[in-house]
């Protein structure tokens, strides 16, 4: 996964330079700063450390940040980000397997069960670009850090749903639901073209979760889950955005 991550980056960063120098050719830039509302998609990639690696592997998040960048390069905003992974090392079932590894349904059968890791970010978000860095006055380095809320959980996937043992709300029981204010930081290259489509950005995200399990109760070991827990999440975020400018800029540079 640390290749794929790395190769991600490499391919993204590639392509941000050619269409940057590609657009500078042309004379696709206004040569001033300015204030401009920011919609954007992104996916990243990303290693636990702290608690969280000794329930999850590695995982993938998409999200939304939609961001407000003024004519002095400052960010504020709000972001909210999917998590998703199929790496659950925390397995609160493995009571119920038998010698043969299984676990048997309502009909004395072998049951086929999946464990997944889902949950979800939300931060407000305040940063900077540092143009001086960039092609132009609205490109350049991006920092910014957010504060919020993080929540994850097991998802518990009965795929013949026939094992009721875990049936509706008993799965509520061996979930794991965690969840805690969190914060987080990113540093990286944001490019805005004139064309609002070659508008991308890509860098290191850290999230630090302060989080507790939110079950009163665990079946599987009969007691509450209330342990303080620090969750970190660390990954490589690439990401398209569009600029939602007030009108279109008429200056540009020209070779």
């Amino acid at each position: 996964m640390k290749r794929l991550f790395f190769t991600l980056f490499i391919t993204y960063c590639g392509f941000s330079v050619v269409a940057q120098r590609a657009f500078l050719r042309r004379g696709e830039f206004k040569d001033s700063c300015y204030h401009v509302l920011i919609i954007g998609v992104h996916i990243a990639g990303e290693l636990p450390y702290g608690d969280l690696s000794s329930r999850f592997g590695g995982n993938f998040s998409a999200g939304l940040p939609i961001l407000y960048k003024t004519d002095k390069n400052l960010i504020i905003g709000a972001e909210g980000n999917y998590i998703f992974g199929g790496n659950v090392r925390e397995d609160p079932l493995a009571y119920m397997y038998t010698s043969a590894n299984t676990i048997t349904n309502g009909s004395g059968n072998p049951g086929q069960l999946r464990l997944n890791e889902r949950g979800f970010t939300a931060y407000l978000v305040l940063g900077k670009v540092f143009s001086k860095l960039g092609k132009n006055k609205n490109s350049g380095l991006l920092t910014y850090f957010g504060l919020g809320y993080m929540q994850h959980k097991i998802n518990i996937y009965d795929v013949g749903k026939s094992l009721p043992q875990v049936y509706g709300v008993l799965s509520k029981g061996y979930d794991r639901l965690t969840g805690g204010p969190a914060a987080m930081q990113f540093i990286g290259y944001m490019f805005l073209a004139k064309n609002r489509l070659a508008n991308c950005y890509a860098g290191f995200e850290f999230q630090e979760g302060f989080t507790t399990g939110l079950r009163g109760y665990q079946y599987d070991t009969m007691t509450s889950d209330n342990k303080k827990r620090i969750d970190i999440l660390m990954g490589i975020r690439i990401g398209w955005m569009l600029p939602l400018y007030k009108k279109t800029p008429k200056e540009f540079y020209y070779n």
